[in-house]
């Protein structure tokens, strides 16, 4: 953190201009005209440029690009973590890692993102105190650790299902993928919360000058933290999912051309057949067998589909994440020679949190099964709103009560669970009843002439 100080003509004040190097969170107090009172310790934050039309739009433009992001973010990923719940289809391995991979990124928007814009919008002031910033560092580091984790677990996930399908359903079971999103969730607050509130993770100046200035939310890193935190949640996973994709394509642009040589192969076998007069029958058998590869590679197909689709996440990921770490990195390591004008800072921190509202809207374009589910599940909640305010206004129109209303919806909700367990019967006696009627059928003529 550079801090010049300018002496003024009253010795009670000072001006800082401060630069902050800090991690995940904002850097809305960068480069901000503060004026602080030794005896008080009142922070009164300069708004020399309010008037300005300029610089008020671009505000507004920017609280707008903000909050964007936010409501994607969180009602995006709400959309998966339904859509997963509601569709049976949707419920495999990969997915759970989806899933959680949501709620981690819903969490982003709730608790970085949200505390940030409210720094934005109050010109650089923390108004929640001394505690709450050090909960909003934390859980912000945690969170944005725990998304890239994700990412990591799903990379691996799609290996073992590409280059050893047989071997994956005895790999990825149930139990493996409970310890594997156990990890996922309490790893990252030994690079979070345990160094924070330690006071590991920064100066002694550093923490002396926040407890002076409770309304100054700063996040200012030691290089130590810098190379170790980086580490654990951006450069290990990073390289591994790299790896592993890059694995991932080979092994699938081998299988692909794998099964084209085998689609030629038989095709010339099935031609050669033809021409040294073998029978039909053969010539038949042969082509069913072609017509089986299609079939046998379908699941291989969805895979590598599966696989791109992963890819382009991580790929989106990188790219929004990649110039954070690099500029933290740099900046932490090269210290005061290498300061960052503030709309740089900005662009990184928003650039990078809004990775968490793209990965639904890659899920909706590039995934056929989420596609349909997003469609579905956003159809029902509309017909479901519009029959239910159509039915509302029928019955005050004709008079009934809104605790009838319910007391109605309520039956009407109970009748398809009391009357599953009666269609279930019925069905099986109806089976019952067409075993019964055919065995008369077929042996009750041959009895009774059996007795003639």
């Amino acid at each position: 953190m550079n801090v010049d100080i300018v002496l003024t003509d009253n010795p009670e004040n000072i001006s800082l201009d401060f630069i902050s190097t800090s991690m995940y969170l904002t850097d809305s107090y960068v480069n901000k005209s503060l004026e602080i009172n030794e005896t008080t310790n009142d922070l009164v934050y300069s708004n020399q440029f309010e008037n300005d039309p300029i610089i008020v739009f671009f505000i507004i433009l920017k609280c707008i690009i903000m909050l964007f992001i936010i409501l994607a973010a969180i009602f995006g990923n709400l959309l998966v973590i339904v859509s997963v719940m509601r569709h049976r289809k949707l419920r495999v391995i990969t997915n759970y890692f989806v899933v959680s991979l949501a709620l981690a990124d819903m969490l982003v928007a709730i608790w970085a993102m949200c505390f940030n814009f409210s720094v934005e919008i109050t010109n650089g002031e923390w108004l929640f105190g001394y505690f709450m910033c050090d909960v909003w560092n934390s859980l912000d580091v945690y969170f944005s650790s725990a998304s890239i984790l994700h990412l990591c677990c799903i990379s691996v996930d799609r290996y073992y299902a590409i280059v050893q399908p047989l071997d994956y359903p005895l790999i990825m079971t149930s139990g493996k993928l409970g310890i594997m999103l156990a990890v996922v969730w309490c790893s990252p607050a030994l690079v979070s919360f345990l160094p924070i509130f330690a006071g590991w993770y920064t100066t002694h100046e550093h923490l002396d000058f926040r407890r002076r200035h409770p309304k100054v939310c700063s996040f200012t890193v030691n290089k130590v933290y810098a190379v170790i935190s980086s580490s654990v949640s951006f450069w290990i996973p990073g390289v591994i999912m790299i790896f592993m994709y890059y694995r991932i394509y080979v092994e699938a642009d081998r299988q692909e051309r794998m099964l084209y040589r085998s689609k030629v192969a038989a095709l010339l076998l099935d031609k050669h057949l033809q021409i040294n007069g073998i029978s039909m029958g053969d010539v038949m058998r042969e082509r069913q067998s072609i017509q089986m590869q299609p079939m046998a590679s379908s699941k291989m197909k969805r895979e590598r589909k599966a696989a791109r689709t992963l890819g382009i996440i991580m790929s989106a990921f990188l790219a929004c994440w990649l110039p954070f770490f690099l500029w933290y990195i740099i900046t932490a390591l090269c210290g005061d020679a290498c300061p960052s004008p503030p709309p740089v800072v900005a662009a990184v921190f928003w650039v990078g949190y809004f990775n968490s509202a793209l990965n639904p809207l890659i899920y909706a374009y590039f995934n056929r099964d989420f596609r349909a589910a997003f469609r579905k599940t956003l159809g029902s909640c509309c017909r479901s709103k519009v029959a239910a305010l159509l039915l509302d206004k029928h019955l005050q129109i004709n008079g009934i009560s809104m605790g009838d209303v319910m007391r109605e919806r309520q039956s009407i909700q109970m009748q398809p669970m009391a009357s599953s367990k009666m269609k279930r019967e019925r069905k099986a006696a109806r089976t019952l009843g067409i075993i019964m009627s055919a065995f008369l059928a077929c042996w009750l003529p041959f009895f009774l002439w059996f007795d003639i």
